[in-house]
């Protein structure tokens, strides 16, 4: 046994251990390239090359003072030739700050966001650059993609959280200094055609409003709005706020997975981004959130998690709401391949699929059991059970997992939600619970690019308990209860 089954032989599960941080990290920067292993281990700030010389860690010493925290928590890599480049933000040293009422905080005066490159002859870690604020309370934008030019020869940095110097930013391969490039704040992107497009927000709770796409040969800037109701698949609006997860190029397109969704389309050739309604379940955490997408097979393996982030210890009113949709789980985290013009459930698991890749055989995922906290949920140590699952990478051609979905009525009344994908199902059913009885209507399409239409339905309910067969519709179907008193809804999919 060699290559990728012995290093998958050696892997164990990551307990919690101490690093002052907010909630859980996860498993970060999964890359299998020339025989190595790499992923981050946050929140402990612990990098991780596995081969067959064995195993190579990487504390960030060459950032600062041990201990350290962080590390990744967005899945920051790229790889070229020899080189392994990942990066980041790390705490070194990390200060946990105390307690502030029941919650805690970190000190950020020795924050710094980061770029290294891992070389596979030497078996040797480079630091190509950090930058930090220096400040309590105050950060630099983390590194939060690294995308690689190949027209001229560097890397693409995307820095979407933070306070400070934000947008897309070019570092030479060698190392040296950040160059902006487009100060508009950029979670994640992908490198489509002669262009490398991102997301573009104006804060990180806006959402994605508009995608960015770089010119690598003219280096001009192409950007195009997205309009979620003028061109929604199943036209709806989207039913909440569209948090940026990640991006991915396929098909001549530029998709970028939202919560309640994903948009695609063409920018570059003049093509408006399509929004398409996908594990949709309103102001709920639930989306493609702190994870990455993969291409396998000419589709794209892509994971929308059921608890992202979380709010322990609301300060205010609006906290409180906020900790109520985050913290109300409504179904399991899936792996979706998305082949257009189907999507399809290929794996449904625990809190959170932190990191995608596609190793041989194999398909691996980092994985944790908690979210990543917010506010004042801070503590000396990293709250969640991480570990790497190897699942076959002919999963992708078996049936679908049994799935169940259940939403309260305050989270899915009076909005448009769904978008469940009924691909490989045999029996789909779904359950309203209703005090007055109303009208449901139904919206049936696919995931075609460009989009070919919607088929629409109504349903009388009378009070109490309706279920309705989905069987007949799809592949994928969205749904608004057009009346008051919406109590609960569930879906259950079984293959």
């Amino acid at each position: 046994m060699g290559g990728i089954d012995n290093i998958i032989s050696r892997l164990s599960r990551i307990p919690p251990r101490r690093a002052p941080e907010w909630g859980s990290g996860g498993i970060y920067g999964l890359k299998f390239h020339r025989d190595i292993l790499y992923f981050t281990v946050a929140f402990e700030a612990e990098a991780r090359f596995y081969g067959e010389h064995g195993l190579r860690t990487y504390r960030f010493e060459k950032v600062g003072y041990l201990p350290v925290s962080g590390g990744d928590t967005y899945n920051a890599v790229d790889a070229v030739d020899d080189e392994i480049f990942f990066g980041g933000w790390v705490h070194a040293p990390a200060v946990f700050g105390g307690r502030r009422g029941r919650g805690g905080f970190v000190l950020f005066y020795n924050k710094y966001s980061h770029v290294h490159s891992y070389s596979v002859a030497d078996d040797e870690v480079r630091l190509l650059w950090k930058e930090g604020v220096g400040e309590r309370d105050v950060w630099a934008g983390e590194v939060t993609d690294i995308i690689y030019d190949p027209v001229n020869d560097r890397l693409l940095l995307a820095r979407g959280d933070g306070h400070l110097r934000l947008g897309v930013y070019s570092l030479p391969r060698r190392g040296g200094a950040a160059a902006q490039l487009s100060p508009r704040r950029a979670l994640k992107g992908a490198l489509h055609y002669d262009h490398a497009c991102f997301d573009s927000m104006k804060a990180w709770r806006d959402g994605v409003r508009e995608v960015q796409c770089l010119d690598l040969v003219e280096g001009r800037w192409l950007r195009v709005g997205v309009d979620y109701e003028g061109h929604s698949v199943d036209g709806a609006p989207h039913s909440s706020t569209p948090l940026s997860g990640c991006a991915a190029s396929a098909y001549g397109r530029y998709l970028h997975f939202i919560r309640g969704g994903f948009i695609a389309g063409n920018p570059v050739a003049g093509e408006p981004m399509w929004y398409y309604r996908l594990m949709d379940f309103g102001p709920s955490g639930y989306g493609p959130l702190r994870t990455n997408t993969v291409t396998l097979g000419g589709g794209v393996l892509v994971a929308y998690n059921s608890y992202s982030h979380g709010l322990l210890y609301p300060r205010n009113k609006a906290e409180e709401e906020m900790a109520r949709e985050r913290n109300t789980t409504v179904a399991p985290s899936v792996l979706l391949y998305i082949a257009p013009p189907q999507v399809k459930v290929v794996a449904a698991l625990g809190a959170r699929i932190t990191s995608i890749e596609s190793a041989g055989r194999w398909i691996l995922l980092g994985t944790s059991t908690t979210a990543n906290y917010e506010a004042l949920d801070a503590a000396p140590v990293e709250a969640g059970w991480r570990d790497v699952l190897p699942l076959p990478s002919d999963i992708i051609q078996r049936a679908p997992p049994p799935l169940y979905a259940s939403a309260p009525g305050w989270m899915v009344s009076g909005r448009w939600w769904g978008g469940i994908p009924l691909t490989g199902y045999r029996e789909a059913r779904l359950t309203l619970y209703t005090r007055r009885g109303g009208t449901l209507e139904l919206r049936s399409y696919d995931a075609s690019m460009p989009p070919v239409g919607y088929d629409a339905d109504r349903v009388s309910l009378s009070p109490g308990r309706e279920s309705i067969d989905l069987s007949g519709y799809g592949p994928m179907v969205s749904l608004k209860f057009l009346d008051e008193g919406l109590e609960k809804a569930s879906v259950r999919l079984e293959p």
